[in-house]
């Protein structure tokens, strides 16, 4: 029975990419949570799968989607969150956004205000340069073709020397059990930095993500003060925020 059963998650496995610890218990409501630990742990030493934080992944996963197939997802969800972060901008700060095609948007958005941005996004960088008051700076770092995001070694060392009013960091994942997740080393590593650096940190993080769970937690809801999202918040992860006393917009 426990071949029959490794072999079926194993396969949900490999057509989902990635699933949740929870994802499984409803799939095997009479089968103890240390059972379902064992069957990954086993399915894992066989090379099976990748067991990863409140969850496990393909073998074959290769992180996030594309930066041009990312661009094309729940586009007016993604701007009417870059609607509800405007109200949050003040003249003068500074201000950090992330790789995330949602900043892409705010940064479409903005209002031609004196401000000081940093960003790990070069296309975020060339659509800021259409304003003529914010002062510009995109961060150093490696260029990863796929996400279209800088980071590494030098983007950290960068993000050390300076300081952030208003963060706005984009997620690839979120669920209740996992927080917030990302799919590269690389971007878990800058998220991380900019959280600890700012004085205001804001999740942003549309309703296709709420179902995905991406290799690299990067927070928890604890670590941040603003979640926006474009729909309604699941249960699960909204109970999440309120205890962690994060203000949802």
């Amino acid at each position: 029975m426990n071949s029959i059963r490794q072999k079926a998650i194993c396969d949900y496995i490999e057509f989902k990419q990635i699933v949740t610890i929870k994802e499984l218990q409803n799939l095997y409501p009479s089968v103890s949570l240390m059972t379902i630990h064992r069957d990954l742990d086993a399915l894992e030493q066989s090379g099976a799968i990748v067991k990863i934080r409140g969850g496990a992944r393909s073998v074959r996963h290769n992180g996030d989607p594309g930066f041009e197939i990312r661009l094309q997802e729940n586009n007016a969800g993604k701007m009417a969150m870059a609607y509800k972060a405007l109200s949050m901008i003040q003249p003068e700060s500074t201000v950090f956004l992330d790789a995330s095609t949602t900043n892409l948007m705010l940064a479409r958005v903005l209002p031609d205000l004196h401000l000081n941005i940093f960003t790990t996004g070069p296309n975020i960088a060339i659509e800021l340069c259409k304003l003529n008051n914010p002062r510009i700076t995109l961060c150093c770092g490696n260029l990863n073709r796929k996400t279209m995001s800088l980071s590494g070694q030098n983007t950290l060392e960068m993000l050390e020397k300076i300081n952030i009013d208003l963060a706005f960091i984009g997620v690839s994942g979120c669920t209740a059990e996992a927080g917030f997740t990302c799919g590269t080393e690389g971007d878990m590593a800058v998220k991380a930095m900019v959280l600890r650096k700012a004085r205001t940190k804001v999740l942003m993080c549309d309703k296709e993500k709420f179902s995905r769970l991406m290799p690299y937690t990067f927070a928890r809801f604890s670590d941040v003060d603003y979640f926006i999202s474009d729909d309604a918040v699941p249960e699960s992860v909204l109970a999440a925020l309120e205890t962690a006393k994060v203000t949802v917009l």
